[in-house]
């Protein structure tokens, strides 16, 4: 039995890895087990019918990435059928839109990406990897920081229309769950149950699935039968770049976040950089500023991923940021053993539709209302396309054999998390818990205007062209990552972003040293 050590945004995801480690599982086993109980316990912040993808590099293989994220519905859907989608508005994030119900509900995916990972990478019984779920939903967990400070502004607007969903987001007197509150939910355990007896195919063609695609008849949704029986998880080569003799691998088109992460990781390696002097955060906001403005132009809409891909690598290699300026919902589980076996999974359910599954206690996500990825109307997205998603799950490996796992939650986020966390322990050779804790920047457009993100501590003095605004430290707008590494002698370490209350747990063997 090798050794695991997974790094998951909670205490209770954390430990379901461990438990599974101790059984004989192995990183990707850990990992998903992970992710499910995340899915299960983290209110608001992900579902289980949301969509994920796993990035996962075997010690004697290439890496590859596993696309189990939402699809575009409506395979024989009836021309004249109604859709029950509706924007609403919260506080969340200084203020934004999303929008709501059943016809916000994309096809999920998790389930059939941690399906083809743990028949290509698994140990344990696949049952064993949601035993932990079902026992936090039958018997109750607490109400995660993370989750007490969405619902405040979703709790009403997104998770109080369905009388199926809003009990479990809410206490006796109509209020939303707070951190520390207790919550069961009994229908999403037998549920849960059922998925680790019969597999997966209960949701794409069993009576879960049959389920789902009662309800969207009936409320307005857009999933068919087709659409469940259609959905595959698809196998994808991942990116590649360089940085400081690491070689790392993440998240392929159609997926948008691996892009900026191979093409900000480009830039850093190419620009000279060594650590954080006021002239090096000049450059990495130069090059953030530059990456994510091609993002906006050129990767948030419906075209050439993959050719637009090439030509940001290419611009990177040249180190021509000029080139790139034409034109919460989310968690991550890292895991590694003692093999070198790396897992990086990254999950969605958007902001949530609000909507669950009679009788099942199995919420969907909204990824059909992400109007900040979904630029074209439903009607000009063909059933059975990949949705966007900055998500950018990302392993690396070192010639002398380390490996490590790496992503974040944080829609745009993601990428400056990301690539500020490997900048540190790679090129500033911080220990990968300085890398995680130290302050960070995000270039972004905020209130119409060009302007850097900053948390306490970076110096930009030398900035020019962004305005600068500062949140406080360790602040939840700039994700939540987490980092599991194995080094050749069997040795792990891990760290878990202080910016959520995520932990690092290790099973199968003997304790971390």
């Amino acid at each position: 039995m090798s050794r695991s050590l997974v790094a998951a945004a909670s205490a209770e995801a954390a430990e379901a890895g461990q438990q599974v480690a101790d059984a004989g599982g192995s990183a990707v086993d850990v990992a998903i087990a992970a992710a499910l109980v995340s899915m299960t316990t983290e209110l608001g912040i992900v579902s289980p019918g949301g969509g994920a993808f796993l990035t996962i590099w075997s010690p004697d293989g290439d890496p590859v990435v596993i696309d189990g994220y939402a699809e575009m519905p409506g395979r024989g859907l009836p021309p004249d059928a109604v859709v029950d989608a509706r924007t609403v508005a919260m506080g969340y994030g200084g203020g934004m839109e999303t929008i709501v119900g059943w016809g916000s509900v994309a096809t999920p995916g998790a389930f059939a990406g941690f399906k083809t990972a743990w028949e290509r990478f698994g140990r344990a019984p696949w049952h064993e990897l949601l035993a932990p779920s079902v026992d936090l939903a039958r018997h109750g967990f607490p109400v995660s920081a993370a989750s007490g400070y969405y619902l405040q502004y979703a709790h009403d607007v997104v998770y109080g229309w369905d009388d199926e969903t809003a009990p479990s987001y809410h206490r006796p007197n109509g209020t939303a769950v707070q951190h520390g509150d207790i919550v069961r939910n009994e229908a999403l355990a037998s549920t849960l149950e059922a998925l680790g007896e019969e597999g997966a195919d209960l949701l794409y063609q069993g009576d879960l699935g049959r389920a789902l695609v009662d309800a969207c008849a009936e409320r307005g949704g857009r999933i068919t039968a087709e659409d469940l029986r259609a959905y595959e998880a698809v196998v994808r080569d991942p990116l590649h770049t360089v940085l400081g003799g690491w070689r790392i691998a993440t998240n392929a088109p159609p997926a948008i976040g691996g892009i900026t992460v191979a093409t900000l990781l480009t830039y850093l390696e190419r620009l000279g950089l060594q650590g954080w002097s006021a002239l090096d955060v000049a450059k990495i906001a130069a090059a953030q500023d530059a990456v994510f403005s091609f993002r906006r132009t050129d990767l948030d809409n419906d075209g050439d991923r993959l050719t637009a891909a090439e030509f940001a690598l290419a611009s990177a290699d040249r180190a021509d940021l000029a080139a790139l300026h034409r034109s919460p919902s989310t968690i991550h589980v890292s895991a590694v053993d003692a093999t070198g076996l790396a897992c990086a999974i990254t999950s969605s359910a958007g902001y949530g539709s609000g909507a669950t599954i009679p009788g099942t206690g199995f919420g969907l996500n909204n990824s059909l209302g992400e109007i900040e990825l979904m630029h074209a109307t439903f009607d000009e997205q063909p059933p059975g396309t990949r949705l966007a998603s900055n998500m950018a799950p990302t392993v690396a490996r070192h010639p002398d054999g380390t490996t490590l796992a790496i992503g974040s939650p944080g829609a745009d986020r993601i990428t400056s998390a990301i690539g500020t966390v490997l900048y540190n322990g790679i090129i500033c050779d911080m220990s990968i818990e300085e890398a995680v804790d130290a302050p960070r920047l995000h270039a972004e457009v905020f209130e119409g205007a060009p302007t850097l993100a900053v948390e306490p501590g970076v110096d930009t003095s030398l900035v020019e062209d962004l305005h600068v605004r500062e949140l406080p430290p360790h602040s939840m707008y700039f994700g939540g990552v987490q980092i599991a590494m194995a080094h050749p002698n069997g040795e792990l370490e891990g760290a878990a972003d202080p910016r959520r209350s995520g932990a690092v747990r290790i099973g199968g063997g003997t304790a971390l040293t």
